[in-house]
């Protein structure tokens, strides 16, 4: 058997070992960056390795680039968070301004239409093999998904409170397009994200809140 193919069965399911440690890597990077750890990064790297991995055996190619995007963006984010905590500093985290929002909502939009079409005319997405109309949504919740988790991790690298929103409003396609696909843990970890997600938000919010920046805003 194929290394990549190896795991172990659970309720008449097929389990990858990549999927499932992929996936510990990725539980893993969300709770490593709810305490703002440095580790984040190269954790999130090697998750999105393995998740590569998993999405090509899966045949979801839009997921596998989504992984491969990651990856890249994994180093960014270690340079970002690095320069933000030079001299011995904590990581100071705010809420992203006017521009900002504006560029993560634009992106999103355009973002997806563009990938989406891409995706179609490509057929990079397993969506783009079923027949209309189903296979025009799958595409575009592929597209949506890759383009959705992109900005969030861009965001996460600079520290923006918001990337937890964006996170939301990811996971809430994610994880029934996991199921579907056939990618078991990967939609159970997706529920737990979306718990996850959703706590790490009011963390980072309150510290914000509660930080001297907060503070001379407000004055």
């Amino acid at each position: 058997m194929n290394w990549a193919n190896a795991g172990f069965e659970i309720f008449g399911t097929h389990v990858l070992w990549t999927d499932l440690v992929g996936n510990i890597a990725a539980l893993s990077t969300v709770l490593l960056a709810m305490r703002k750890s440095m580790w984040t990064w190269p954790v999130q790297f090697t998750g999105s390795v393995l998740l590569f991995i998993a999405s090509i055996n899966a045949h979801i190619t839009g997921n596998a680039l989504k992984q491969a995007l990651f990856a890249g963006l994994a180093i960014y984010g270690w340079w970002a968070w690095r320069r933000g905590t030079q001299d011995g500093r904590q990581l100071a985290v705010r809420p992203a301004q006017w521009w900002e929002r504006g560029l993560l909502i634009g992106v999103m939009l355009v973002g997806t239409v563009v990938v989406g079409l891409l995706f179609f005319v490509t057929g990079l997405s397993w969506g783009a093999q079923v027949p209309l109309p189903e296979g025009a949504f799958l595409v575009a919740a592929d597209a949506y998904i890759f383009v959705g988790s992109a900005m969030a991790t861009w965001a996460q690298g600079r520290a923006l409170v918001d990337f937890w929103i964006v996170w939301v409003a990811v996971d809430l396609v994610g994880v029934p397009l996991a199921f579907s696909s056939g990618l078991v843990v990967s939609g159970a970890v997706y529920g737990v994200f979306f718990v996850l997600v959703l706590i790490g938000f009011v963390k980072w919010l309150r510290e914000y809140r509660s930080s001297p920046l907060a503070v001379a805003v407000a004055q």
